[in-house]
């Protein structure tokens, strides 16, 4: 995952810009590197298998006795503990189900954090991404949720997803707000000039 530099970032800024002189609603986009760093799996799973593992040769080949069950309870699990924790080994052991609940729970965690329900009509829209997780989520307040309904979402975020899986975030985002700008032109037309938040991207490493 390569950063977005300023230049990209400012191409963002510049399509939310562009978006808001079109319609009242108020986009603000944020990505993630990461939702979490998951640091508890791999010393989760050390300590299942460190338990599990000597406890089962125990009982089938009733080796080791007692005293080098713990021995070996304590080598096996310092010794997962580093080798789980190599990134590429990490990645396996987080479900999927799991990256999404906590990059969903981001999600919603930053359209309050950035201010998105407190907007004049509801119109607060929330494009977020975590990257690592492959994960994009649109956000919608009340004022835009019967016009940007879950199945224009929907089509959205598997497109943007498709390409945040080929590399192209910057491209999605784009598009995604380009798309949010013609879906919401007519029935929430622009009809004031305030810029009730930034349009820049924020970034969460």
């Amino acid at each position: 995952m390569t950063p977005l530099n300023e230049y990209e970032q400012r191409q963002i800024a510049e399509a939310i810009a562009r978006a808001e002189r079109r319609t009242d609603a108020e986009l603000v986009t944020v990505l993630a590197r990461r939702a979490d760093d998951y640091a508890y799996l791999p010393l989760f799973w050390a300590a299942v298998l460190a338990l599990a593992l000597p406890g089962l040769m125990q009982v089938i080949l009733g080796w080791p006795g007692m005293r080098g069950l713990l021995v070996a309870n304590i080598v096996l699990f310092v010794g997962l503990c580093l080798m789980l924790r190599h990134p590429a080994v990490a990645a396996w052991l987080i479900p999927g189900v799991l990256r999404r609940w906590r990059a969903s729970s981001l999600a919603r965690q930053q359209f309050r954090e950035q201010n998105l329900q407190r907007t004049a009509g509801g119109t607060g829209v929330l494009i977020f991404v975590a990257e690592a997780e492959r994960h994009v989520e649109i956000l919608v307040d009340q004022g835009i949720d019967h016009h940007l309904d879950a199945r224009a979402r929907a089509a959205m975020v598997a497109r943007f997803a498709e390409q945040v899986r080929n590399g192209h975030t910057l491209q999605g985002f784009v598009d995604c707000i380009d798309a949010c700008a013609e879906l919401l032109s007519e029935p929430v037309p622009r009809t004031h000039a305030r810029n009730e938040l930034p349009n820049r991207l924020v970034i969460i490493d």
